[in-house]
């Protein structure tokens, strides 16, 4: 379980001097990988409204605004940098279902064991594999993000990561997480005429050892991906947790 080396480059995404100086210069709103429109199937099918939602590494991201605007009344926002967390919070103080809090997510003890139902990471377990002392950093996050889930609670992590260097993270026994995987091209692809096409909103096939099957082809060479991981106990049957195909979004 290595750091991801081959999709890193000089910058230390783990690092909160470096997101404090980007944000900075950067305070217009940026979604990292895909907008909520195109996660919406996912997040509805997953994550009640009614949910406490735990956002990891919020940046400056409208996710959590178009949530609330579709229907969620409680997401806490934590991330690492204090200018971002200071911009997100003068900006939504007129929305209490948005809560922010300056915190690594690494040591996220101010929070107590299983207050959330859900948590939703998009790219801040990837910012932690290109930082240094990466293995240990993804095992000290992923575990308080076990820690803080409620049985039966959904972490989706929204990544560039294959299951080839994701899942040897994800698939711990001390997690207890059954896991559906989805791929979903990025925003703007456009697969070439007359070629077939898996559906996004269908499960992507995995192994016994958690992998892509030899012969499974991704229609975008470069899509992310999506692991919907339910925290499992003596009480939480392994089907309760939908592999069925989503419903496309209408709206």
């Amino acid at each position: 379980m290595y750091s991801d080396v081959s999709s890193c480059n000089t910058y230390n995404y783990g690092d909160a001097l470096y997101w404090d100086a980007r944000y900075v210069q950067e305070a217009e709103s940026f979604d990292w990988y895909q907008r909520y429109a195109s996660l919406r199937p996912f997040v509805r099918r997953y994550i009640p409204t009614s949910s406490r939602v735990l956002m990891v590494g919020c940046g400056n991201a409208l996710m959590s605004e178009d949530m609330v605007d579709d229907g969620y009344e409680n997401i806490m926002n934590v991330d690492i940098s204090s200018v971002a967390i200071d911009l997100m919070r003068r900006k939504y103080e007129h929305m209490p279902q948005l809560n922010y809090m300056e915190m690594d997510v690494r040591d996220m003890s101010f929070f107590p064991d299983e207050s959330f139902d859900a948590v939703i990471d998009k790219g801040t377990l990837d910012s932690l594999m290109c930082g240094s002392d990466a293995p240990i950093s993804a095992a000290r996050m992923l575990g308080e993000v076990s820690r803080l889930l409620k049985p039966g609670g959904i972490y989706m992590l929204i990544t560039y990561g294959d299951p080839k260097v994701r899942m040897p993270h994800l698939t711990r026994s001390i997690y207890s997480w059954n896991i559906v995987l989805y791929a979903i091209p990025r925003p703007g692809f456009k697969k070439p005429a007359g070629s077939s096409s898996n559906s996004h909103l269908e499960p992507v096939p995995i192994t016994e050892t958690g992998l892509l099957p030899a012969d499974f082809v991704l229609d975008d060479p470069d899509s992310h991906f999506i692991y919907v991981c339910k925290k499992m106990d003596e009480t939480t049957e392994l089907s309760n947790i939908s592999s069925h195909p989503l419903i496309a979004d209408a709206s």
